[in-house]
């Protein structure tokens, strides 16, 4: 790939424009932060452009007005398609789904992943849970009131979302580096 793509830096700007007012869960960090972090690591490990287009927009959909067809217009079907695989369903009509109910529905798709959508969810996973950790160390439990899920459901969803991303994954250091943070986590909850 070049040093330079247009289409990533078109990505990058409709991500940044959209999730402009957002911020990490209970932070004063820009969100655009996360999208681009998922970008880096698929990135370091040599993904095609289309996974690193969909790691930088990976949220838009789940959580701005931005919708699949707009991405299919600017992007086209391989990214729309790595989107909505990872994009959650957070309401059904005008009732908002439990933390549990969303969990669940996403690996219960997940279980169809390709390499690309287990590469993506594993590299946004492993960003997530990071940043967690680093906030585990800073404020200690007092980050787990930010969530709606618990330390315990946590645990439960990471090492599920490991479990069925990992034959995608095979040997791959994502699928190794997501298992580490894993089990700083699982260290830290006792």
């Amino acid at each position: 790939m070049s040093t330079f793509s247009p289409t990533i830096d078109r990505a990058l700007s409709l991500s940044a424009t959209a999730h402009r007012h957002q911020e990490r869960k209970g932070s004063q960090v820009p969100y655009i932060i996360h999208p681009v972090h998922v970008a880096i690591l698929l990135l370091r490990h040599d993904f095609p452009e289309e996974v690193i287009v969909a790691a930088i927009l990976h949220d838009v959909v789940e959580d701005t007005s931005v919708t699949l067809p707009e991405i299919d217009a600017q992007f086209g079907p391989e990214v729309t398609r790595l989107v909505a695989a990872v994009s959650e369903q957070k309401q059904e009509g005008s009732v908002p789904l439990s933390w549990q109910t969303r969990k669940q529905a996403q690996l219960d798709r997940l279980r169809q992943a390709d390499r690309h959508i287990a590469a993506l969810k594993t590299a946004d996973a492993i960003h997530n849970l990071r940043a967690t950790l680093h906030d585990l160390d800073r404020q200690g439990d007092a980050v787990w009131k930010r969530f709606r899920g618990s330390k315990t459901e946590h645990l439960w969803y990471y090492t599920s979302l490991h479990e069925i991303l990992r034959p995608q994954l095979g040997d791959h250091p994502l699928a190794a580096e997501l298992a580490h943070a894993i089990a700083e986590l699982a260290q830290k909850h006792h």
